[in-house]
């Protein structure tokens, strides 16, 4: 790419997010690992890795012309970067590598200006440790971060082994504005057309004095995890629909509904030439989930699959089309809810190490929420081979609302897993 060309669809539902966040709220958008090191990692090898990813992927050299907001355009990689690896002792920076990494994405990025990562070498009595890599999420979604991680590991060993330069994400944008692709974009503006003309206005009751608030908390629950595949079995779908199914019931009892109007994370990385590109992908995508409070769990997960898999065939939109769409209907819902199931590279680390979970009862943690962007109650679901992990974040609920709906969750799928 020669000049400016409009972003991927991926990135442009990135940018409408964040467009019109104010200054202080500018590092919500960045996300932050920290990778740890094989024994015997020198600061040098170390740089050298990271600088092959940097140069293999185009959309960690990218930046952004944003002077129109509306119009937002990405420019031609840089062929030159800030190689430069400053060392962070953990003698003089109390924490645990993961805290140091959150650290480092809370400085927000000036996309006109600043390519959409930095790092960091994490040292301990002068030998490295971890390397903490903080990005903005217009660079690299979860499983683009995913593969750098895997590819900077390999990288160690050889930098040179990592293979031609991969597409970029203007080469997706190019991909999506071909003719064959603006049908595409066409089917996906058709399907929210349809359900936003077909869905109630539903919504959870926001609860007196949580007005403005926002609270999240995560379960983890190695009872829930064979429960949710015992379901997935019966119905013969994926967990991922079982989770959902469960989450949908309590949510839909919650609310005294039946037909739910629900967001789906839907991941675009369904195969072919884009599969492992490194960029951000992830967009919402509306779902119809019907007669939510039967419970029958079975039933309901064959149905909710069904209707998921309508709904990410359209993954790939135009949000500004959405937006205008939205706009000329005054009656439009919002969606009731949010659900995303992630999925990683196979062979990747899902989570930091952890204690064994209780077979006996979920634990129930509460976190400070680090970005506030998203839907109003928004459930992320994770499975590692021990357990299952949900985080929910909800506004104007409160505590007490969020624990409900978790624990109404976690109940749900171990009573439909007992029935049989």
């Amino acid at each position: 790419m020669s000049e400016a060309g409009p972003l991927s669809l991926g990135q442009l539902s990135v940018w409408h997010d964040i467009r019109d966040l104010p200054a202080p709220r500018w590092h919500e958008p960045n996300n932050a690992a920290a990778w740890p090191l094989p024994p015997g990692t020198t600061a040098r090898r170390a740089r050298t890795a990271l600088r092959a990813i940097v140069t293999r992927h185009p959309s960690l050299r990218t930046r952004y012309d944003v002077q129109d907001a509306a119009a937002p355009r990405q420019l031609p990689p840089d062929e030159h970067f800030d190689d430069q690896l400053p060392a962070l002792a953990a003698e003089e920076a109390p924490g645990d590598p993961d805290a140091l990494a959150e650290g480092l994405a809370a400085g927000p990025f000036d996309l006109r200006r600043d390519h959409g990562w930095r790092a960091r070498l994490l040292t301990r009595r002068g030998e490295p440790t971890h390397l903490l890599f903080a990005k903005h999420h217009i660079a690299a979604d979860a499983w683009a971060q995913e593969l750098l991680h895997r590819e900077f590991r390999q990288a160690l060993g050889d930098p040179g082994a990592l293979g031609p330069v991969p597409p970029g994400p203007a080469d997706l944008a190019a991909d999506q504005h071909t003719p064959a692709g603006l049908r595409r974009q066409a089917a996906a503006l058709d399907h929210w057309a349809q359900l936003l003309g077909r869905a109630p206005s539903v919504a959870l009751p926001r609860t007196p004095g949580a007005e403005g608030t926002t609270v999240q908390a995560t379960l983890r629950s190695a009872a829930a995890r064979p429960a949710a595949h015992a379901i997935a079995e019966r119905a013969r779908v994926s967990v991922s629909s079982v989770v959902l199914a469960a989450y949908a019931h309590t949510v839909a009892t919650r609310c005294d509904a039946d037909t739910l109007l629900v967001q789906l994370m839907s991941a675009n990385r369904f195969g072919g030439r884009w599969k492992d590109l490194v960029t951000s992908m992830n967009q919402w995508v509306p779902a119809l989930i019907e007669q939510a409070r039967r419970t029958d769990l079975v039933t309901l997960a064959d149905a909710v699959h069904w209707s998921a898999l309508g709904a990410v065939r359209h993954g790939m939109h135009d949000v500004t089309a959405v937006a205008r769409l939205r706009a000329s209907l005054p009656d439009a819902p919002e969606p009731t809810c949010a659900f995303n199931y992630v999925t990683l590279p196979g062979g990747s680390p899902l989570d930091a190490p952890r204690p064994p979970a209780s077979a006996a009862e979920p634990v129930l943690t509460w976190e400070e929420p680090f970005t506030t962007i998203g839907p109003r109650c928004y459930a992320r679901a994770l499975e590692s081979d021990r357990d299952l992990t949900v985080r929910l974040s909800v506004k104007d609920l409160g505590r007490d609302a969020c624990a409900a709906l978790l624990t109404g969750m976690h109940d749900t799928l171990l009573a439909a897993a007992a029935q049989h």
